[in-house]
């Protein structure tokens, strides 16, 4: 990995860059050209799922950006509709052609599905023979909630490396968080500067909040690099989106700054126990299923 790009160590050794370009809802007119400005940016590590219809154009963004495939961690989600043993192994060579690679970095399972958790179970064990025939570097699950890890584990032959969930000053899931810290699960924000609250429009909008605006007077940063550099402090993995060169160069640029564990303390108090993205639960196959086309 780049230098420029430091990493945390996953429960199985594998090294994950802490700041990733994400690419959900990013339009794939878009995809390539943000992806390539990241890689040049310095950041090593994309995240894009199935669900996303934008893999094509993370592979073409990672072709076009001159940088070795074994110097950019790729991950990508299977999506619910392809759960179950035979289906989840479809699902990853559906993803590695449309990313036009052969091994991924990370798998996840995109949604924990406790509607239909049987498959949920099934698919994961696809994950775990990915990761033993070295397809996959690593697995992991998402949007998992504790009851839903717990199950997965008492049946599970590989503790899941990452569950990435929504985590944003506004809303931190600590307790967790702290499961995660109890099985050595690594924690990926999604939303990780609360976009979710300025485009979902709840009252609390991260972008606008006093205290955070504080904070980044102090060190002559925004509140977006303020939010960030707390993911990385407290050993989070965050996941900012953007299409916008100068939006993705200025989301990477919190290497150069430290908070203090009095300012760390004031945006641990700002927690309202909200979401912003739709409850795990609600996820199933009769409102969120729809197939995913073949590479």
């Amino acid at each position: 990995m780049s230098a420029k790009s430091p990493s945390i160590t996953l429960n199985n050794g594998v090294q994950l860059p802490v700041i990733g370009l994400g690419v959900f809802q990013s339009p794939p007119a878009e995809t390539a050209g943000a992806v390539e400005a990241a890689i040049a940016t310095g950041y090593r590590l994309i995240d894009t799922a199935a669900a996303y219809a934008n893999e094509r154009e993370v592979g073409e963004g990672l072709r076009r950006s001159g940088v070795g495939r074994d110097e950019v961690f790729i991950e990508t989600k299977v999506w619910i509709s392809d759960y179950g043993y035979d289906a989840t192994l479809h699902a990853f060579d559906k993803n590695a052609r449309k990313l036009g690679v052969d091994q991924l970095d990370l798998l996840l399972l995109h949604q924990p599905l406790p509607s239909a958790f049987d498959r949920t179970l099934e698919a994961y064990r696809a994950l775990e023979k990915l990761l033993a025939d070295g397809r996959v570097r690593a697995i992991g699950v998402s949007n998992f909630m504790p009851e839903h890890l717990e199950r997965l584990l008492s049946s599970a032959s590989v503790v899941p490396a990452v569950n990435q969930i929504e985590v944003h000053p506004f809303f931190q899931q600590k307790a967790l968080q702290r499961v995660h810290a109890k099985h050595g699960i690594t924690t990926q924000a999604w939303s990780p500067i609360g976009g979710i609250t300025a485009y979902r429009g709840l009252e609390k909008n991260s972008f606008a909040d006093p205290k955070l605006l504080e904070i980044a007077r102090e060190h002559e940063k925004s509140a977006a690099q303020v939010m960030l550099r707390w993911h990385l402090q407290h050993g989070r993995s965050a996941i900012p989106k953007s299409v916008k060169p100068a939006r993705i160069a200025e989301n990477f640029a919190v290497l150069d700054f430290e908070l203090t564990r009095e300012q760390l303390a004031a945006i641990d108090a700002l927690d309202t126990g909200v979401r912003g993205g739709p409850e795990p639960e609600t996820i199933t196959l009769e409102s969120y299923g729809r197939p995913i086309p073949e590479a």
